[in-house]
């Protein structure tokens, strides 16, 4: 593999996701020479298969839930009316509307080449294109970012591919095509995407089973916030099975299926009409030539803290490479990689992952940043536990929200956050004012300082640095000003 002596490019991207094209367009800004490859739609899974969509059909949802709940303001309505086709037109439309942002067109104007077709490495620094339309181009490059993205886990179990399933890839095609919700919906999985989809299809009439294998929904998160998501989920009528793991499938006569799960009490059958596997997603590698270049190992793609493989002008941003598997880390990966693959060789930039904030968009919304409880014992670090519950927030109370609470993590006998968790209204919104705090190194003491507006819900997250201040008022100085004040009344 002889390293050419010129290059066609500065830059070659593969895959055109979020982490592709924020590459892309770093390099087009610092004027360099960038070609984007992209063989599916632009946008990649966050625009077409996941978040846009997911967060449509949520929002319908919710406007569902929102008729059944007006009640307790005094608005009476009946029970609402799903049209499902409706629905998933409005997750269409979201998608049309949003595309423009990611489309070739806008990205041509910014001065990128973006190539439809499918990108291999031939070697460390070529890359042939099969374009769409079935013609070849070979190009070399300078450096080359690897932005493929991942695709949903499908488990080898016995009968899965005789019963049917879909993806969060694959649902939106074929839930497109049905005149209601699914009528019996077994969801795989009680992640972020599981959980988000089994409490919208239930809002939307479906009879909805989530099945997890380990003993809680979101197990990455601390046990409280996990267990307000399962409160959240059984009230709308979801069946949460944890602790509980698929071993086959049969397919049913009349449609559908049923798994055969290994529960706490037992093996039990569970009948569905469509089944969704949430099991989380593995890094797309495979096809581009890397195993061959020996950039592969047990089915990941292997970099350092600088994103960078074996061959140091190769390297890989988003969920490709992980470790979190977030639109919004793909974007923040994205500086990285087209940074230290322009300019690596002069100065190069290791990624920060410090503070990652992260949501799942339930109802109410979860979103936290930092360290949860359990990595702070883990990992043996002192800390104390600050919790606010919004049923004493005025603006929650009036509003109907009084669900969830503010927890804060700070060091042991300061004020430094050492990580946050919101579950209530608007939480992914909320956790801001801590990624900020976090970010510049402000500590609860500068955020109770902060004014606030009446009535909001960000009040609660001065409510917590508050109630942090009073835990930790100083004794003797209070004793102090009581005599000093007596002393003045004469």
């Amino acid at each position: 593999m002889q390293k050419p002596k010129q290059f066609d490019r500065n830059l070659i991207v593969i895959g055109a996701g979020a982490a592709g094209l924020v590459s892309a367009y770093i390099a087009a800004a610092v004027k360099a020479k960038v070609t984007l490859i992209e063989a599916g739609e632009m946008g990649g899974d966050c625009l077409n298969t996941g978040c846009v969509p997911s967060k449509a059909l949520i929002k319908c949802a919710r406007m569902a839930q929102h008729a059944r709940e007006a009640g307790q303001f005094g608005v009476k309505l009946p029970e609402p009316e799903i049209d499902f086709p409706s629905v998933m037109a409005h997750v269409r439309q979201s998608i049309e509307t949003i595309e423009p942002h990611d489309s070739v067109e806008r990205y041509n104007g910014l001065g990128v080449e973006v190539l439809k077709g499918y990108g291999k490495l031939l070697d460390p620094w070529t890359v042939q294109v099969t374009l769409n339309d079935g013609s070849e181009q070979t190009l070399t490059g300078r450096a080359i970012v690897l932005a493929t993205g991942a695709a949903p886990i499908v488990p080898p179990l016995p009968g899965l591919d005789q019963v049917g399933y879909v993806t969060s890839e694959t649902l939106w095609d074929r839930f497109a095509k049905l005149d209601r919700a699914p009528e019996r919906l077994l969801v795989l999985g009680g992640g972020a995407i599981g959980c988000e989809l089994a409490q919208a299809f239930a809002r939307l009439g479906s009879s909805v089973t989530l099945v997890e294998k380990a003993p809680r929904v979101l197990p990455a998160e601390d046990k409280a916030v996990s267990d307000a998501v399962t409160e959240a989920l059984k009230r709308d009528g979801v069946t949460v099975q944890t602790g509980t793991e698929a071993q086959r499938f049969d397919r049913s006569t009349q449609g559908g299926g049923q798994a055969i799960v290994r529960a706490p009490e037992g093996e039990q059958s569970l009948p569905f009409d469509q089944l969704l596997l949430a099991l989380g997603r593995r890094p797309r590698v495979q096809g581009f030539g890397l195993e061959e270049l020996g950039l592969v190992e047990d089915g990941r793609l292997k970099t350092d803290g600088y994103l960078r493989t074996e061959h140091s002008h190769i390297l890989a941003a988003g969920d490709l490479v992980g470790p979190y598997q977030f639109t919004h880390m793909a974007s923040h990966q994205a500086w990285y990689a087209a940074v230290n693959g322009l300019f690596g060789d002069l100065k190069k930039f290791r990624v920060d992952y410090s503070i990652v904030p992260r949501a799942v968009f339930v109802d109410p919304e979860v979103a936290s940043v930092g360290l949860t409880e359990r990595q702070a014992q883990e990992q043996g670090i002192a800390y104390e536990l600050t919790c606010y519950e919004l049923d004493e927030l005025d603006r929650a109370i009036v509003e109907g929200n009084r669900r969830g609470f503010v927890r804060v993590l700070t060091a042991k006998g300061k004020d430094t956050i050492l990580g946050a968790a919101i579950v209530g209204e608007n939480a992914a919104e909320l956790i801001a004012e801590f990624v900020m705090a976090m970010k510049h190194g402000l500590g609860l003491n500068k955020l109770l300082g902060t004014i606030h507006i009446y009535p909001t819900m960000m009040e609660a997250n001065r409510f917590a640095a508050g109630d942090w201040k009073r835990a930790h008022a100083p004794a003797t100085a209070l004793k102090l000003l009581e005599r000093f004040h007596r002393w003045r009344r004469g």
